[in-house]
């Protein structure tokens, strides 16, 4: 089993405005500030990478999981409308 290093950090001087964000994305995501700082770290720093191959499985999965779905016109208006300000 492969031994994984931890170590601590301390963040001072955090712009109100990015420590803001950061506290939305958490409750968002339903993880701790920590966990959070942690995973934008990970996201930046270390980003997966994905084949091509990769991508278009995944894109055929989605299709297929859509093909079984009937959407409605009323139901994407309302998703629309949802993700805007």
């Amino acid at each position: 089993m492969e031994s994984v290093m931890t170590a601590s950090l301390a963040l001072r001087s955090i712009p109100d405005d990015i420590y803001s964000r950061l506290k939305e994305a958490a409750q968002a995501h339903r993880r701790s500030l920590n966990s959070e700082v942690i995973a934008c770290l990970e996201h930046a720093l270390m980003p997966v990478r994905v084949s091509p191959a990769g991508y278009l499985a995944r894109a055929r999965r989605i299709r297929e999981g859509l093909q079984l779905r009937q959407f409605k016109v009323d139901d994407i208006v309302e998703t629309i409308d949802q993700g805007r300000p």
